[in-house]
């Protein structure tokens, strides 16, 4: 693991610095301590498919944190977080929001409790809960998806969620031309930006959806 743990920490500076990115020590320590207790848990519960150490560090590290100069405001809801994807290294590299986590799969969150806790993270909360069923009085500046839904989907689940002005913020691989269609047509405005995600096959997209109303 000390082999494992030396080649992330490298993967993972010179990650950082092609994607002009700047973390302390402290927070590079914390997100390859995420990965180290990722693997461990993986090993029983199945949590991600990436099993290679080799991708670690650029699919669920470098991946996530592709998205943080998107983030606006200080409130951010991450739906279907999986096992902390991208909520945690968000969190790691913005400790002034406050990440909510939500996911239905009671496995993955009680493994985020676990990182959390873990981690010594002050600005994270995970509930295991359906995103549709879930409500606040406190709405969200900003809410996170990766590989969650199709956009309108998205959409549909999340709007009771999102603050006024707020945006959704879903990460994609090749532009979904007609998911964005569908949305442009009922008035919403979305704004596409290629990501940038080192030693990562494949296009990768942050599509930004506020309502026009």
């Amino acid at each position: 693991m000390n082999t494992d743990r030396s080649l992330w920490q490298k993967q993972l500076s010179a990650g950082l610095q092609r994607m002009a990115i700047t973390l302390s020590e402290q927070q590079q320590c914390l997100l390859v301590d995420f990965l180290s207790l990722l693997t461990k848990w993986n090993q029983a519960y199945n949590l991600t498919a990436i099993r290679d150490v080799n991708e670690m560090v650029s699919r669920q590290l470098l991946d996530s944190l592709s998205i943080v100069h998107l983030l606006e405001g200080r409130r951010i809801l991450d739906v279907g977080t999986g096992p902390g994807l991208p909520g945690i290294p968000l969190a790691v590299a913005r400790p002034g929001c406050q990440f909510t986590l939500i996911d239905s799969n009671g496995k993955k969150t009680r493994f985020v409790q676990q990182a959390i806790t873990t981690l010594g993270l002050k600005n994270v909360v995970v509930l295991q809960t359906r995103v549709e069923a879930y409500q606040t009085t406190d709405k969200f500046d900003t809410i996170t998806s990766r590989a969650f839904a199709a956009l309108p989907r998205i959409v549909q689940l999340t709007q009771h969620l999102l603050a006024e002005n707020g945006q959704l913020l879903a990460m994609k691989g090749m532009i979904p031309r007609d998911e964005m269609a569908e949305l442009e047509v009922s008035g919403y405005q979305i704004v596409v930006d290629p990501l940038m995600v080192p030693d990562s096959d494949g296009e990768r997209h942050a599509l930004r959806v506020r309502s026009a109303t």
